[in-house]
């Protein structure tokens, strides 16, 4: 298994790196928001400040690196680029999916390289939704954070990149729950994101209700995951799986939707 997950992680970064994976037809949305001029400012210019503190953490500038990657070598690499960037810059990341370093030991430093290159930097924790339905649960969720000495953990939503992966794990049922279980339990902000579809009014409002300390909205307008599968798909000559990353490669809510839809469903 960790063979196989490890290998469908080096799929990913290849189709990322060698392939066209955006959206097509569909965008974040930010061309539709217009900001208002003000003629009357009341600032000097030289004292704006960009710094942020985000779930207690300072930030040099609104700008988070997402989830990214971990498992390979190749990986390894690009976390630690990645780490040094954003310690030097005074920003933060989000390491990939850690499943398989937790079910692994011997794949660990993908993942903590980053601590180490950024001691400073905010890290973010990752889990998948699906792994905490299947087994997962408040140990993993533990060692996943002590992996990374992150400063949260984020609760990875992927159902749309999961149905359309051929070995995908589509089984989302109790999440809510197991969500919330972990919120309570962990030492650490728990974060729920999702991976390029978006979050909608309902959904946010559920999140929220389970003691989330935050919400990446994450959606669509950018990398689409269902392209990253179809892509896999149709070098394995998997033709169904193929044209279902086809049909669903612009699925999803816009970003700027999703962030009105959330914002205005939750206390913030």
């Amino acid at each position: 298994m960790d063979d196989v997950i490890g290998e469908r992680k080096a799929d990913h970064l290849e189709v990322c790196l060698k392939e066209n994976v955006q959206t097509k037809k569909v965008t974040a949305g930010f061309e539709d928001v217009h900001l208002i001029h003000r003629a009357v400012p009341e600032i000097e210019r030289e004292k704006v400040d960009l710094s942020t503190t985000v779930l207690g953490h300072k930030f040099s500038a609104p700008i988070f690196v997402g989830a990214m990657t971990g498992g390979t070598q190749k990986a390894t690499k690009i976390n630690a680029a990645i780490a040094e960037a954003v310690e030097e810059l005074g920003m933060g990341m989000g390491v990939g999916s850690q499943r398989i370093a937790v079910d692994n030991p011997k794949v660990e430093h993908s993942f903590s390289v980053v601590r180490e290159k950024a001691p400073t930097a905010f890290i973010l924790a990752n889990i998948g939704g699906p792994q905490l339905v299947a087994k997962y649960g408040l140990k993993e969720a533990k060692k996943s954070v002590e992996m990374v000495k992150a400063n949260a953990l984020a609760v990875h939503l992927n159902a749309l990149q999961e149905a359309v992966q051929p070995e995908g794990d589509t089984n989302y049922s109790g999440l809510l729950r197991k969500i919330g279980e972990v919120a309570q339990a962990l030492d650490v902000p728990v974060v729920v994101k999702e991976t390029g579809a978006g979050i909608c009014a309902e959904d946010a409002a559920m999140l929220a209700a389970q003691g989330v300390a935050a919400i990446d909205v994450a959606g669509v307008g950018g990398t689409s995951w269902a392209a990253v599968e179809y892509f896999r798909a149709k070098s394995r000559r998997d033709d169904f799986s193929q044209r279902l990353g086809e049909t669903f490669w612009d699925w999803g809510i816009p970003t700027v939707a999703s962030l009105v839809e959330t914002v205005k469903s939750v206390d913030v």
